[in-house]
């Protein structure tokens, strides 16, 4: 896939985190390229699937984009902690840096990146969560015991996950990876957070306030250090 590709599909990816599709200006303007360009890129990724486009009516992601866009804009974030915590790059550059170096950074080592860093939930200069892996793991601590060995015979998730912060009130889902050390684990196990566990969110607070959930026949409230590290599918009725 070449580097344009990857660069709209991420592009796309931040434009459409609230389920509105992106119009052709709006990519136009994140990435510095003329509205002509756009559209014509819009329609080789459709003709691709990697997208749905719709002259007027806006660009949104396939499922086969989003996973790709989601990968990708995993690496960048996980780029921007390492050169801000390990290299000690100013804010001003993390960005521009780790957009340069995305593309070629392989899967075996941002999962490398990601221990060595103890699987860092957000940027450090605008706090924007870190994605989830795709890995078919269902715990921070289940990664760290497999190691590195065999990177090729770990399986991948079948199905996109968000976190549990981005669930509007009435959404449902289900529990299927939990980001953070046996700290974390053994907090979620008490209050019967497990994977595989189906929730339903009652209330969300504003301006990163706790979440309240129902679970198990239980009424409870996460805060948000919490609830953004785990990370369910989504549950449609």
């Amino acid at each position: 896939m070449s580097t344009s590709t990857e660069e709209y599909l991420e592009a796309l990816y931040n434009l459409t985190r609230e389920s509105e599709p992106a119009s052709t200006s709006a990519i136009s303007k994140r990435l510095n390229i003329t509205p002509a360009s756009v559209t014509e890129m819009m329609h080789k990724l459709a003709n691709e699937r990697y997208v749905n486009y719709s002259p007027y009516q806006g660009v949104t992601l396939t499922p086969k984009g989003y996973r790709i866009a989601e990968k990708m804009t995993r690496k960048h974030r996980l780029l921007e902690r390492f050169l801000h915590d390990v290299l000690k790059i100013g804010n001003d550059r993390v960005h521009k840096e780790a957009c340069e170096m995305e593309h070629a950074l392989s899967d075996e080592t941002a999962r490398a990146m990601c221990q060595a860093l103890k699987s860092p939930d957000s940027c450090p200069d605008d706090g924007q969560l870190i994605p989830a892996c795709d890995l078919g793991f269902s715990s921070c601590e289940e990664c760290r015991k497999w190691g590195q060995d065999n990177p090729e015979k770990i399986s991948k998730r079948k199905s996109s996950v968000v976190s549990m912060s981005d669930l509007k009130e009435n959404q449902e889902g289900l529990i299927s990876f939990i980001r953070g050390d046996n700290n974390v684990l053994r907090r979620l196990l008490d209050l019967g957070l497990t994977p595989d566990t189906k929730i339903k969110v009652s209330r969300v607070s504003s301006l990163k306030g706790p979440v309240e959930i129902a679970c198990r026949g239980s009424r409870l409230a996460l805060g948000d250090e919490i609830a953004r590290n785990v990370f369910v599918e989504k549950v449609t009725s």
